[in-house]
C-alpha cells in the first residue's frame, strides 16, 4: 500500500517514497492530494546524476593561493575535492577574517531561494542563525515574485502579507461572485505551487467551482493560455505592460458614467479627490478615458467601456497576477487595481473586491485556516546592513554607491563575502551576464546546495547537502491546511550533511557550537518546532494532535474555516473599529507619505508611467519578451530531472510566437531559433501559436544557465536577455517582464548543451 510509504514534502507537492535498496524508485501523489502534480517526480533521476555533489569542493585557485584570487576564473576552473574537516576550517577561518578586518556588513547571505518546506531544515534560517551569531552580515529584502508590491501595497492598504494571507478564495467567489477579471491571467500551472510546501492542490477544484456556479472569467493577458481553456474566458490580447492604462480607461469610465461607488469611497478611502484630476486629464491635459487606454493597450475602445459596465453591474472580483508587479513601474499595478476595485465599492463583500494573483500560488483563492507555525529561530542580527532583494548585482558593482528605497537614502556595503544556501541567483537575477561579471569582484563565494546549479559552479567553496528525501522535517505553511511530518526515506551519499550539521561544525570550529545548536539535537529541534506551534495554535482555537500522533499518521487537516474567506472584510464591516494601518486607517487613492519621497518615478497617486522598453516603442523587428514561469519546474528547481526534460525540445526550451511573427521571420514550428538584443542572446526551439498576442513571444524561465564564450545561454536562459534595473526608487522590484528582442532562425548546427555536465574535478587534497 502507498500509504504504508515514507512521506516528502515539497514546495510542489507532497508525496510517498517507494524505497528499494536504499534507492526512491517512485514518487506517489499525497493520497489526500486530489490533484497532485508531477514536477517532484523529477528528482528521481537526479539524485545520483552527474550533477550531485557528494564531497566539499573548493575552487583550485582559490585553494592554493587564497581569497581574492581570479575571481574572474569563477565557473572555468576545476575544483579539488576536500574533506569536511577541511572544509570548517577554510569557512570558519574565512568568515573570522572577512568580519574582523571589514565588518560583518561585508557578508552578504541573501541566500533567496526555495530550498525546503521543511521547517527545520530550511537553508536559509540555518546560515542566518549561523551569520548572526557570527557578528551578523547584510541581508536582502523582499522577494523577486512581488518586491515591488510588497514595497508599496503597506502604503495603501497597511500591510501586503496580511491580505496576501486572507485573499477572497474561490469559495467565496462560487457563492456570491460573478465575474473574474483578471489582468494577467489565472495560470493554474503557478498555483502548482507554495513557498512553505503543498499538502493539497486546491486551484483546479476552485476553478471548476466558481464555473459551475456561472462565474463568468476575463484573462486580461498576451497569453490565451493563461486561463485553462475550460473557463472559456473573454481573452482580451492587450500589448504587454499596460495593464495600468486599462485600468485607468475602465475607472474613466465608471467615473464619467456614473457608475462608481461614490458612498464606498467617501467612507473607505482617502486621496480619490487628488487622483481624479490625473484620472479626467486636469492635471496635464490627457483624459485618461477608454479611447486614451484603447491606443497604448491596442485594444478596442469599446471593448473596455463595455467590460467597466459589465463589471458595475456585476459582483466582480479584480486578480492581478504577480507577474505585473515584475514590470517596470510595477508599483502601480496593484495600487490602481485596489483604486479600481474600490470604485466599484466591492472590496470586502462576498465574492468580489480585488485579489493579488489568483492561482499565484495553491494558496491564493484556496480555502484555509491561517496558522501561524514556529520555525527554526534565527537568532538576532546585530547589524541593519540591507539592499532590496534584485540589486545584487548593483551592489557588487558599486561598493558605497548611493541609491533609494522606499523613502529611504541608502548605501551599497563593501561586500568581500558572498555565502548562498539553497538558492540560485543565476535563475532568479536578470542581465545574468553582467551578474556574472560582478560576481567575480567579492573574495570568496560559498554556496551550499545538492547539486552544481549556475550559482555552485562558481563558488570557491561548495558545502554538499542532503534532499528532503534524506532528512527528517515537519512541513507546514501559513497558507496551507495540512501539517506533515516528513519522513527520511533514503541515506545520502557519505559526503553530503545537511545544512544544520554544516553549520554546526563550523561553529565548533569558530567557538559558538553551543550557541548555534542550542543543545539539541535534529529529533529535539523537531518536537520544540511542533509543540511551540501546538500551543500557538491553541491558543488561537486550532487543535493539533500530540507529536507522536502526529508522527505516527504522518499527516494532520487543519480544517477549513466555517465561513469563506473573504479579504478585507472585517474593514468593510468597521472601518473605525477596523481600521488599516496607513497613516488614514482607510484605503489610499493617494499616499502623502509616498509623495512625499519625491520620486519622479512614483509619485503620491497611482498612475501610467511608458516602460522604457515596450511595444509602443519597438523597432520594425523588436518582439516583446514574457519569460513566465515554467510547468514543468519550480523555477530553476529539478531542470536536470526528467520531467523537466520531458518539456524541452533538443534540449532547448521551447520559444512560443505567432504565426505571423513567424513568416515574417522565415521560422518554422520545431527550427531551433536565436533569441538577443543588446544585452545578449539565447537558444530556442520555435513553437509557433497563435494563442499568444502578434508581437509577443514567451520563453519560460527555469533552464540552468549555460554560456558559451561570448555569453550565449546554449540552453534557454532568458535572463540572458532581460535588462537589470528597479521598478522604481520605491519598489526596486526585478523588471523581467520589461524587455524587447529580436527572434532569427539559428544557422548552423546546434551547439552542445554542457550545464548538466559534472564540472572537472582533481584529486582529494592533501
Amino acid at each position: 500500500m502507498a500509504e504504508d510509504f515514507p512521506l516528502t514534502a515539497t514546495h510542489w507537492g507532497t508525496y510517498r517514497a517507494e524505497v528499494r535498496n536504499n534507492r526512491v524508485t517512485a514518487l506517489h501523489g499525497f493520497e489526500q492530494d486530489p490533484d497532485p502534480n508531477e514536477i517532484g517526480r523529477g528528482i528521481l533521476d537526479a539524485l545520483d546524476a552527474p550533477t550531485r555533489i557528494t564531497a566539499p569542493m573548493v575552487r583550485e585557485s582559490w585553494l592554493r593561493d587564497g581569497p581574492g584570487t581570479r575571481g574572474d576564473r569563477r565557473g572555468q576552473e576545476a575544483f579539488v575535492e576536500i574533506d569536511w574537516d577541511q572544509a570548517a576550517r577554510l569557512v570558519g577561518d574565512e568568515v573570522a577574517r572577512v568580519r574582523d578586518r571589514f565588518g560583518p556588513a561585508a557578508i552578504y547571505a541573501g541566500s533567496y531561494g526555495w530550498a525546503s518546506a521543511g521547517r527545520f531544515h530550511h537553508a536559509q534560517s540555518q546560515m542566518k542563525r549561523f551569520l548572526n551569531l557570527a557578528g551578523g552580515f547584510t541581508r536582502s529584502l523582499y522577494t523577486y515574485s512581488f518586491a515591488a508590491a510588497e514595497a508599496m501595497i503597506p502604503h495603501v492598504l497597511g500591510s501586503y502579507r496580511d491580505f496576501l494571507n486572507t485573499t477572497t478564495g474561490w469559495r467565496s467567489i462560487a457563492e456570491a461572485g460573478e465575474l473574474v477579471v483578471a489582468f494577467g491571467g489565472i495560470p493554474i500551472k503557478n498555483g502548482q505551487i507554495e513557498s512553505g510546501g503543498v499538502g493539497a492542490h486546491a486551484q483546479r477544484a476552485g476553478l471548476r467551482e466558481a464555473l459551475a456556479a456561472g462565474v463568468q472569467f476575463v484573462n486580461i493577458s498576451p497569453l490565451r493560455g493563461d486561463t485553462e481553456p475550460e473557463l472559456k474566458a473573454d481573452w482580451l490580447a492587450a500589448r504587454p505592460n499596460t495593464d495600468v492604462a486599462i485600468m485607468l480607461g475602465l475607472a474613466h469610465t465608471l467615473y464619467v458614467e456614473n457608475l462608481h461607488d461614490a458612498a464606498f469611497m467617501d467612507r473607505y478611502c482617502t486621496g480619490f479627490a487628488q487622483f481624479l484630476p490625473y484620472l479626467t486629464g486636469q492635471t496635464d491635459g490627457i483624459a485618461k478615458s477608454a479611447d486614451w487606454a484603447a491606443g497604448i493597450a491596442d485594444l478596442p475602445a469599446d471593448t473596455i467601456r463595455a467590460l467597466a459596465r459589465r463589471m458595475a453591474r456585476k459582483r466582480t472580483i479584480i486578480s492581478a497576477s504577480w507577474s505585473l508587479t515584475r514590470a517596470h513601474h510595477g508599483e502601480q499595478p496593484f495600487w490602481m487595481a485596489i483604486t479600481l476595485a474600490a470604485m466599484l465599492g466591492q472590496i470586502g463583500r462576498p465574492g468580489g473586491g480585488v485579489a493579488f494573483g489568483l492561482s499565484a500560488e495553491n494558496s491564493i483563492g484556496a480555502d484555509y485556516q491561517v496558522m501561524q507555525g514556529a520555525a527554526f529561530p534565527t537568532s538576532v542580527n546585530p547589524i541593519d546592513s540591507y539592499i532590496p532583494v534584485a540589486r545584487v548585482t548593483d551592489m557588487l558593482e558599486n561598493p558605497g554607491g548611493a541609491f533609494q528605497f522606499d523613502g529611504h537614502d541608502l548605501t551599497y556595503p563593501d561586500i568581500r563575502l558572498v555565502w548562498w544556501a539553497g538558492g540560485n541567483p543565476f535563475h532568479h537575477h536578470q542581465d545574468l551576464n553582467r551578474l556574472a561579471r560582478a560576481w567575480a569582484r567579492p573574495e570568496t563565494v560559498i554556496v551550499n546546495d545538492w547539486c552544481w546549479t549556475a550559482a555552485a559552479r562558481r563558488a570557491d567553496i561548495v558545502l554538499p547537502t542532503t534532499t528532503h528525501l534524506e532528512r527528517n522535517d515537519i512541513a507546514f505553511s501559513t497558507r496551507d491546511s495540512y501539517v506533515i511530518a516528513m519522513q527520511k526515506a533514503v541515506d545520502a551519499p557519505p559526503g553530503a550533511l545537511n545544512d544544520h550539521e554544516i553549520f554546526r561544525r563550523i561553529a565548533a570550529h569558530m567557538g559558538f557550537e553551543a550557541e548555534f545548536t542550542g543543545g539539541m539535537n535534529e529529533d529535539e529541534w523537531l518536537r520544540w518546532i511542533y509543540d511551540s506551534t501546538r500551543q500557538t495554535a491553541g491558543a488561537s482555537g486550532l487543535e493539533l494532535p500530540e507529536w507522536s500522533e502526529l508522527s505516527d499518521k504522518g499527516w494532520f487537516r487543519i480544517p477549513p474555516p466555517a465561513q469563506a474567506t473573504v479579504m478585507m472584510k472585517p474593514f468593510r464591516d468597521d472601518p473605525v473599529a477596523n481600521p488599516l494601518k496607513t497613516p488614514s486607517g482607510k484605503i489610499e487613492v493617494f499616499s502623502q507619505r509616498v509623495a512625499d519621497f519625491g520620486y519622479d518615478d512614483c509619485p503620491g497617486h497611482p498612475v501610467w508611467r511608458e516602460p522604457y522598453e515596450w511595444l509602443g516603442n519597438a523597432g520594425a523587428q523588436d518582439l516583446h519578451l514574457m519569460s513566465n514561469q515554467p510547468s514543468k519546474k519550480l523555477h530553476s528547481q529539478l531542470d536536470q530531472g526528467a520531467v523537466s526534460r520531458s518539456g524541452k525540445i533538443m534540449g532547448r526550451e521551447p520559444l512560443m510566437l505567432h504565426p505571423d511573427d513567424a513568416a515574417a521571420r522565415g521560422i518554422s514550428d520545431g527550427d531551433p531559433v536565436r533569441l538577443f538584443n543588446a544585452r545578449g542572446a539565447c537558444l530556442g526551439v520555435a513553437r509557433i501559436s497563435d494563442a499568444i498576442r502578434p508581437g509577443v513571444v514567451r520563453l519560460s524561465t527555469g533552464a540552468w544557465w549555460d554560456p558559451d564564450e561570448a555569453g550565449m545561454c546554449r540552453h534557454g536562459n532568458p535572463n540572458a536577455l532581460t535588462r537589470d534595473i528597479g521598478t522604481s526608487a520605491l519598489g526596486q522590484g526585478p523588471t523581467a517582464h520589461t524587455c524587447l528582442i529580436e527572434v532569427e532562425k539559428l544557422d548552423g548546427p546546434l551547439p552542445e548543451i554542457t550545464v548538466f555536465d559534472r564540472p572537472q574535478i582533481r584529486a582529494r587534497a592533501g
